[in-house]
């Protein structure tokens, strides 16, 4: 790379070059020395005005696009970020902070979207259903009051991803870790799952899965294997990992939920594993992004619905929280996500 250092020291040598040879001319020609000095001056101006002009040019432009950006234009890029020199460096940067910029302004455009559609769909749910019971249509039995239960569970689900996010974009969590047989805690897991689809089945306005088709199978060695970690946000994990498997699960699938002993004490290795279509190798980077829906029509099943996609980046943000680790594992059939937490959990600052 060229610096502007090197070109304006290269420029300050050449006329000082030119002038002397200019200098050796006249002194060799007898040519008067006024007009070799004239010479030199207007030969130096022209070069320094070209080299200006080469520096200054992409300055402008650095700042009629960033007065765009501010403006929350993001459409816009500098040019020349191929240049070797510094205002290349900062032409790519800028252009970089476009692209980020951009990519937040279209997630959070996005997320209110998504947001505005998911609540919509158990507001006027419920507002229907106490409507018949208000106009006397429906009595309100326990049926009619767990449907309207239901909705309100879905938005207090709805609500509780937003204060995930927000505490996501806090980045401070108070974790409270405790030793759980493995074993009992996942069967509950797997137990609400299944009461919790089948419950959801008997209305269409679920924001989760309500496919009550696919067989949800727990597999756990040792059988009396034991880990540390927060009971709570590895529940959120597992609940948005088993959701997500089961909306894309072919009709009458199996999802495996497995839990093996880690290689450290307490430390626990955790696999969730369809028979779906699973994700293409080009995606698997970017499934556990926000707002990231599966764009791929493979990843597509009978039960998926987009939703707000956020459960896999809170799930992963849960993961790190604990100092481990989420990823998509190699399968050859459908997809497995595969969860490790070190048993220990870090320091807090």
């Amino acid at each position: 790379m060229i610096s502007i250092k090197t070109k304006l020291g290269a420029l300050v040598v050449g006329a000082v070059l030119l002038t002397s040879c200019l200098a050796l001319v006249a002194i060799r020609t007898s040519t008067e020395f006024r007009y070799i000095t004239i010479f030199a001056m207007i030969a130096t101006l022209l070069i320094t005005q070209f080299v200006a002009q080469s520096l200054t040019a992409p300055l402008d432009e650095m700042t009629t696009v960033a007065g765009t950006i501010s403006r929350g234009d993001f459409s816009r890029r500098v040019r020349g970020a191929d240049r070797r020199d510094e205002l290349g460096d900062l032409a790519s940067t800028i252009n970089r902070m476009a692209d980020d910029l951009e990519a937040v302004d279209r997630h959070r455009k996005e997320l209110v979207a998504n947001v505005s559609h998911e609540l919509r769909t158990p507001i006027a749910a419920l507002r229907a259903v106490l409507e018949n019971v208000v106009d006397g249509v429906s009595e309100a039995d326990p049926e009619t009051m767990r449907s309207a239960l239901k909705q309100t569970e879905r938005l207090g689900r709805l609500v509780e991803t937003l204060l995930d996010l927000s505490r996501l974009d806090n980045g401070v969590v108070a974790l409270r870790a405790s030793r759980f047989e493995v074993w009992p805690y996942l069967s509950g897991v797997l137990r609400e799952a299944n009461l919790a689809a089948s419950q959801r089945g008997l209305s269409s306005t679920s924001g989760l899965h309500n496919r009550t088709d696919v067989h949800l199978h727990l597999d756990v060695s040792p059988p009396e294997l034991v880990a540390v970690a927060d009971a709570e946000r590895l529940h959120q994990v597992m609940a948005n990992l088993i959701d997500n498997a089961v909306k894309h699960s072919p009709p009458h699938g199996r999802v495996t939920v497995r839990a093996r002993r880690g290689p450290y004490p307490d430390s626990l290795e955790l696999e969730v594993e369809d028979e779906g279509p699973g994700i293409p190798e080009s995606e698997r980077h970017k499934v556990f992004e926000r707002f990231n829906r599966g764009t791929a029509p493979l990843r597509q099943g009978p039960g998926s619905d987009g939703g707000t996609g956020l459960g896999l980046a809170i799930a992963r943000w849960a993961v790190d929280l604990h100092g481990g680790g989420i990823g998509v594992a190699e399968s050859s059939r459908g997809c497995r996500i595969r969860v490790t937490l070190p048993g220990s959990l870090p320091p807090r600052d």
